[in-house]
């Protein structure tokens, strides 16, 4: 079952009479019926979500979602997309299950295979997967692994940095954990003395195990832990930084993590791993927005010795839209619009979408961002509203374009297929 577009919403049609601007013809339907139709029965790759897996009768909860689960941070004012009262939320429980009260039903009845059945709900044949491990209901070729690399990026003590905001205290520890993790997996309870053995014992077989156990690219959620400004910094500096432990003054911290940072990028592309980083405001009353915005990465994206790395920027950089498209006249910039097609409506998301498209279509993924944000809003709700506001905005893009003559339908249908899957499977060898 595909998600349903909203073909009978209509939009006035402005016409322009010297300097007045006012309605020239009555009202036309938003979206052209064809390529609504198209768009909707396209089976999509989501580029982006947290799915969790299925838990059954006395199991402990599914925390594996996440590196930085965001549900225990400082309350902030949600979005009204995202409020338990907000009317989509009642549409998904009622377009999933009925009815919220029937969820636990169709979940047992599913029992392992309720994962993959949501994707089938959300007209998803294949879902990225950002999680720390894969589950038993959560495998290939439905659900494609993206693992987190931030951890490897904070080896040296984090107290300074972690004091900084609240949010921050919250999830470095988690990042200690995580890291400490990946350190037991490779024979170690402490990162070694020296930054060479760090990165030759630790950070490449660490993604070197990551990409034999299916993971087609690694997740850096960095922007909820500092800036994206990754500076092109001196070997002998991060030597000496890594070299002098203990817990270092902010300034070499940020200069050792963007030495770790490029060098995990280039090993992502050696392995042939895409890089996919958190470009958005975010969750929490703390988020450094500016510190987000992708114009940061530009020094990263120009750096010849990482043309070989593919950097996918996920949620589409919002609010930095306009940014985003410049970006991607890079030849290794790509982006998804996941988050956004919940967090704005399907008309402000066409616009966006359709500058992208008159710019590089060839780099603009489907995505949703599919999380556990509540009781109400699960991934499976959040997902299911995604894809249908994604396939949306999408269908009212492909309209405009045609009708301003921009486009014809053939090149429509290109576009659509392009968006929704063919992006992807082509980056990720899908």
């Amino acid at each position: 079952m595909n998600p349903k577009s909203y073909q009978s919403r209509v939009a006035p049609c402005l016409a322009a009479a010297l300097a007045l601007v006012g309605c020239a013809r009555g009202p036309a339907p938003a979206i052209d019926p064809d390529i609504a139709a198209e768009v909707d029965h396209i089976r999509a790759i989501d580029d982006h979500a947290h799915p969790v897996r299925f838990v059954a009768a006395g199991e402990s909860p599914d925390r594996g979602f996440d590196a930085l689960p965001v549900d225990n941070m400082e309350p902030s004012s949600d979005p009204v997309n995202l409020r338990p009262n907000a009317p989509a939320a009642a549409e998904a429980e009622r377009a999933l299950y009925g009815g919220a009260r029937n969820k636990q039903r169709t979940v047992q009845e599913h029992g392992s295979q309720y994962p993959a059945w949501v994707l089938d709900q959300m007209g998803v044949e294949v879902m990225l997967a950002n999680r720390v491990e894969m589950g038993p209901s959560i495998q290939p070729p439905r659900f494609r692994w993206v693992p987190y690399a931030d951890a490897l990026m904070f080896p040296l003590d984090n107290s300074r940095i972690a004091a900084q905001t609240p949010d921050r205290k919250l999830f470095f520890p988690l990042e200690d954990v995580l890291r400490a993790r990946y350190l037991e997996a490779v024979g170690l309870k402490a990162p070694p003395a020296t930054l060479a053995e760090y990165l030759a014992r630790v950070v490449t077989p660490t993604l070197e195990r990551q990409k034999q156990g299916g993971a087609v690219a690694e997740k850096f959620e960095a922007a909820y832990l500092r800036s994206l400004a990754f500076d092109r910094v001196d070997r002998a500096m991060a030597d000496r930084i890594y070299a002098a432990k203990g817990t270092p003054s902010n300034a070499d911290y940020k200069a050792l993590q963007d030495y770790l940072f490029r060098y995990l990028a280039a090993e992502c592309g050696r392995l042939g791993m895409a890089v996919h980083i958190h470009t958005m405001t975010g969750a929490g009353s703390y988020f450094d927005i500016a510190g987000a915005n992708p114009l940061n990465l530009e020094s990263v994206l120009e750096d010849q010795s990482l043309r070989k790395t593919r950097f996918v920027m996920i949620h589409g950089g919002w609010p930095f839209t306009h940014e985003m498209s410049a970006l991607l006249w890079r030849p290794n910039a790509y982006l998804d619009f996941s988050s956004q097609v919940w967090l704005l409506e399907p008309a402000r998301m066409a616009a966006i979408l359709r500058e992208w498209l008159e710019n590089v279509p060839e780099k603009v993924m489907f995505g949703t961002d599919a999380y556990p944000f509540s009781n109400e809003l699960g991934w499976e709700e959040l997902g299911w509203i995604a894809a249908r506001n994604g396939r949306e905005a999408l269908a009212r893009a492909l309209t405009g374009m045609l009708r301003d003559g921009e486009i014809t339908r053939q090149r429509a249908s290109e576009l659509a297929r392009m968006v929704l899957r063919d992006n992807a499977r082509v980056l990720y060898g899908l």
